[in-house]
């Protein structure tokens, strides 16, 4: 039951705290090319690590993801007023790099490919 209640408050975080970074930070240091990929909140409902997916460069991640630690708390309040949990959970920001990977392994398989090809 409680790992059910876990997944479901990790997709409505997810949900709110991507609306909130869309629509409320009005920061310029935020990447407009990113997305809130996944969150993981703890046991206890008291921390959440926000898994950040950025389209731009080291430095642009790197940017956005330290703008979005400083307004933290600032997201933190407008996401609770979405949403009714006794204790709204500190917000961590964390660079996904999943896609990254994914188009590195991409470009290996089809290299691969190429020379296999040539050969």
């Amino acid at each position: 039951m409680k790992v059910n209640r876990t997944l479901r408050l990790n997709s409505l975080l997810k949900e709110v705290i991507s609306e909130v970074i869309v629509n409320e930070v009005k920061n310029p240091l935020v990447s407009t090319l990113c997305s809130v990929s996944q969150v993981e909140i703890t046991e206890d409902l008291r921390l959440a690590k926000v898994h950040i997916s950025i389209i731009g460069s080291d430095e642009e991640k790197k940017q956005t993801v330290k703008a979005l630690q400083s307004a933290a708390g600032f997201i933190a309040v407008k996401a609770s007023k979405k949403i009714t949990i006794r204790y709204f959970p500190s917000l961590t920001f964390k660079i996904d790099d999943t896609v990254d990977k994914q188009i590195r392994i991409e470009n290996l398989v089809i290299k691969l490919n190429d020379e296999q090809r040539n050969n």
